[in-house]
């Protein structure tokens, strides 16, 4: 009997794999695999999605050692008690720690990126309202996902975020009482199951349904952008640790912040005004703003030039969010005055500072869209400029860089052996980042004359 060609066999493994895969959902969508380098831009929901499978597989890993419980570990927490140990005893511990803390963050941010690329782009209008909703509603999911995780710690950072969350949802008219109970139980004796159980299961099986409605059947996957984001992320772990921080202690007098993404609802919280109001009421009616977007800006203008009073809106959007959160920070630096006074935030400068954005937003949104109008009547053409780099230069840096990626790859591999994390996770991050790098050099010299 003679051997069959190898390429023979290659090619009906691979057509039995497609015959298989005929009637599954991932075949009904169309993948796109550019030749060149693409903007990053235009598939900001494809990054979110890769950084929450980046979560989803460190968080699998994490749940191995983690206890959420709190009693039954002596002078700490038993879920305070499991990260110090993940992040001190566990091999690669501290390293899928510092990851899935970093990708959270970058998950939320490329959600709230991608949202605002889709409003000022105008390509919510190509699609439809239903994508435009789906995607507003797992931007807040997200944020929820990302809240509920760093709870988990039950560090002092954390008892804050439960203490305000808790006492959010009981301030909420008619239904408080019902709603903290259900989302926080009785106290913290049961808590952090709950929170636990909608981390790792509830909230992610939600955005997992609506990502099934929300992503189009045309998605573009550029690996070599998609491996630099991944080595972003280890780059971003490795330099900036995340600290495991103080165990929780009501009579603990230590000052902390929330994360970044939380520091414009405990600005508001902070002005003591009425707390459903201040948390609950203004952050909800701009989200609504955002919900109906798609059902008022109805024009056929696509270009944020050409719809000035929706860039002027977006533009104030920013500026108020950038404001509250950086209120959220501010903490009186006398420290003779009570926790309570240092925390105060002056409602008087607040909305003013608020105000103050609002309607400079405006009128640099419309000053600057006349200056580019006016910019654009005397533009001259140009001519096409020389190509950045030669053959000779690209295949210079192109050797260089494949050497570079061999050394990073020792250097990696002694690191783990030596049980230098740090230097290991920044090492990964740079190999994913110099491979992304060397694809695309690789493509830029394919558009290169001879």
């Amino acid at each position: 009997m003679s051997q069959q060609p190898k390429g023979d066999v290659v090619s009906r493994l691979y057509n039995w794999v497609k015959a298989g895969l005929e009637r599954t959902v991932y075949m009904g969508v169309q993948y796109t695999y550019p030749k060149r380098f693409v903007s990053p831009l235009g598939y900001l929901g494809v990054l979110t999605g890769i950084t929450f499978l980046v979560l989803g597989v460190t968080g699998g890993l994490l749940m191995i050692y983690y206890q959420p419980t709190l009693s039954g570990c002596g002078s700490v927490t038993c879920a305070f008690g499991s990260i110090e140990r993940i992040n001190n005893s566990v091999p690669f511990g501290w390293l899928l720690r510092n990851v899935h803390y970093t990708a959270s963050n970058a998950m939320v941010l490329l959600a709230v990126l991608h949202m605002y690329y889709q409003y000022f782009s105008g390509r919510f209008k190509i699609k439809n309202e239903i994508l435009w909703v789906t995607g507003v509603i797992l931007g807040i999911i997200t944020g929820l996902e990302a809240f509920s995780g760093y709870d988990l710690l039950f560090n002092q950072r954390a008892g804050l975020a439960i203490e305000i969350g808790s006492s959010l949802a009981n301030a909420s008219p008619l239904i408080g009482g019902t709603v903290r109970l259900a989302t926080f139980g009785a106290g913290f004796t049961d808590f952090v199951l709950r929170l636990y159980a909608a981390h790792v299961f509830i909230l992610p099986m939600v955005m997992l349904i609506l990502v099934f409605i929300h992503f189009p059947r045309y998605l573009v996957f550029d690996l070599p952008v998609i491996s630099t984001v991944v080595g972003g992320l280890f780059l971003i772990a490795a330099i900036f640790p995340v600290a495991v921080g103080i165990g929780y202690s009501p009579s603990n007098p230590q000052l902390t912040i929330p994360e970044w993404y939380l520091t414009g609802i405990y600005a508001l919280l902070r002005t003591e005004f009425d707390k459903f109001v201040m948390g609950g009421l203004m952050p909800a009616l701009l989200f609504l703003m955002a919900l109906v977007v798609p059902f008022v800006d109805t024009s056929k203008k696509l270009n944020w030039k050409d719809r000035p009073f929706f860039t002027a809106l977006g533009i104030t959007t920013i500026a108020q969010v950038l404001i509250t959160t950086a209120w959220g920070f501010y903490i009186n630096p006398d420290t003779s005055l009570p926790t309570l006074a240092r925390l105060f935030v002056d409602p008087a400068l607040y909305f003013s500072s608020m105000l103050g954005v609002t309607v400079l937003s405006f009128v640099f949104t419309y000053a600057f869209l006349r200056y580019l109008k006016n910019k654009e009547r005397v533009r001259r053409a140009v001519a096409p400029s020389a190509p950045l780099l030669t053959k000779k230069w690209v295949f210079i840096i192109f050797l260089t860089l494949v050497g570079a990626q061999l050394a990073l790859n020792f250097f990696a591999w002694t690191a783990a052996l030596s049980s230098l994390n740090a230097l290991a996770l920044f090492d990964s991050g740079a190999i994913l980042v110099t491979f992304g790098v060397i694809v695309h050099l690789y493509r830029y010299s394919q558009s290169l004359p001879f």
